[in-house]
């Protein structure tokens, strides 16, 4: 298995953050296709109170052995040439994005499905948990969907 990459970062994603993961790849002229997923918090309404925030917490050295797993499955899986994947830590405002997931093929096709495995099989399988945080400062554990 190859070396694990941290996926955590203890903030929200910023857009500069994007605008520069972006921009690194354009001088590999191989790329023909970019697929990126952007998580950004909702403000939900769940029985009466709205959503102002979630507080991201991880169980993270099993979540970073998994997500090497599933990175090489992937790699396995679709002909991509690279794969990035940003993960939210810690207390993300409505608005804010706390997920970002990038790849990067030849062609479109490859890096769209490979970009939407990798963003369901973090939701389904990685330990991160999020706790929504109300207005009025009360909170419950999020149900992934």
């Amino acid at each position: 298995m190859s070396k694990i990459k941290n996926i955590f970062q203890h903030s929200p994603i910023s857009p500069l953050f994007i605008a520069e993961g972006i921009t690194n790849h354009s001088t590999k002229t191989e790329i023909g296709a970019h697929q990126i997923f952007l998580g950004q918090i909702r403000a939900d309404e769940i029985d009466g109170k709205t959503v102002k925030a979630i507080e991201y917490t991880a169980y993270q050295d099993l979540a970073l052995s998994q997500m090497a797993a599933i990175r090489e499955e992937i790699f396995e899986k679709y002909d991509i040439t690279c794969m990035h994947i940003h993960h939210s830590l810690g207390t993300v405002n409505v608005g804010e994005i706390c997920l970002f997931v990038f790849t990067s093929s030849k062609h479109r096709n490859e890096a769209t499905m490979a970009c939407n495995e990798v963003v369901e099989r973090i939701k389904n399988e990685l330990q991160i948990w999020g706790r929504e945080i109300f207005e009025d400062e009360t909170y419950q554990w999020k149900i992934n969907q």
